[in-house]
């Protein structure tokens, strides 16, 4: 599955494609007129009002274009922010196993995957996990979350009393 920074880009890389060939298109519309439909009173309104709805496409998808690189932008830093968050060895364990995502909006809560209601959150003056929006889940799904709650719970206590 495509991580949302991979599909931004892909969709960065997209925009800049059209955006290039709508430039070009538009500067071989210019060149084909070679100014003579300006010199026609019957089409040179025409061929200006062509002109002008490529430019006004054009402004629209350079808009575009900004809008996604500073999507971009806010997901490196979301990120960013969430991988200065110190995490036990058993959290980032269930991230790279895959039962867990961290969320990046508030890194200390974290989705079960195949979940989708409900939050495990990260206790950080305790050390210990506890879970949210436990009535939002599913019965059909409940039995994943507690699962994957309480293996990361024993986890926790495990490591915990070691330390």
């Amino acid at each position: 599955m495509a991580t949302r920074l991979e599909i931004l880009k892909d969709s960065l890389v997209k925009k800049e494609a059209i955006f290039n060939d709508r430039l070009q298109e538009h500067f071989d519309t210019v060149k084909q007129a070679n100014g003579q439909p300006l010199n026609d009173k019957r089409n040179g309104r025409a061929t200006l009002n062509k002109w002008d709805k490529q430019s006004d496409a054009l402004r629209t998808l350079q808009d575009s274009i900004q809008r996604t690189k500073d999507a971009i932008d806010r997901e490196e830093t979301k990120i960013a922010n969430a991988s200065m968050i110190s995490l036990p060895a058993f959290i980032k364990q269930a991230i790279d196993d895959g039962l867990i995502t961290q969320w990046r909006k508030f890194p200390r809560f974290f989705f079960v995957n195949g979940v989708s209601g409900g939050r495990i959150v990260l206790d950080e003056k305790t050390g210990g996990i506890a879970h949210r929006y436990l009535s939002k889940v599913p019965k059909d799904e409940y039995p994943i979350f507690r699962d994957v709650f309480n293996k990361l719970n024993k986890q926790c206590r495990e490591s915990q009393q070691a330390a």
